[in-house]
């Protein structure tokens, strides 16, 4: 886990996302903590790393998703060299 990133105000955020209950309360929560942009470039970045894990090409990620290549390349390097993250969620993901 990246230092920087470990403060009382990040610790406070992850303790609210792990309280919402249900997709309407992310909808309801995400709407008013993101902008539009930033809401839609995160599940944009998710999108990649599950094709990413898929198999697909950076061509096919790029025409399907709109996607530059540098997006997919800095999701392809947190696949690789990362938290696991997103490998944590997608397989849950494939479980439920």
């Amino acid at each position: 886990m990246n230092k920087k990133l470990k403060t009382d105000a990040v610790d406070r955020l992850f303790d609210a996302v792990l309280c919402l209950k249900t997709r309407e309360e992310c909808y309801n929560f995400f709407e008013d903590l993101c902008t539009v942009n930033e809401l839609l470039s995160l599940s944009q970045r998710f999108d990649v790393a599950a094709m990413l894990k898929s198999g697909r090409t950076y061509l096919e990620i790029a025409e399907k998703t709109g996607a530059s290549t540098a997006t997919i390349s800095r999701v392809n390097r947190s696949l690789n060299y990362g938290n696991d993250g997103y490998d944590m969620i997608l397989e849950r993901l494939k479980q439920s």
